[in-house]
């Protein structure tokens, strides 16, 4: 099967791009890990498929409006005010 056929199939099947499949599979996997675990930022991007902890923070932010650190502050401020 062909890169085109491919991409078109899955895009078919799912709504998006492969690339873009990746990029969401990463956004949600480095979520959940900074919401489960105490790994640093720049592990997780690592985790995910990363090279750059700037490049993981950018994506990040565009995905979720704010960046990964702060992120992860602003939910343990919240657990903590519980």
């Amino acid at each position: 099967m062909s890169k085109t056929v491919f991409a078109e199939r899955f895009r078919a099947q799912l709504g998006v791009t492969p690339a873009r499949y990746v990029v969401l599979w990463r956004m949600h996997k480095s979520r959940a890990l900074l919401d489960r675990t105490d790994q640093p930022v720049g592990t997780i991007a690592t985790s995910v498929g990363y090279e750059s902890e700037a490049a993981f923070n950018r994506v990040f932010k565009a995905y979720f409006g704010s960046p990964p650190g702060r992120y992860r502050r602003t939910r343990d401020d919240a657990a903590d005010a519980r």
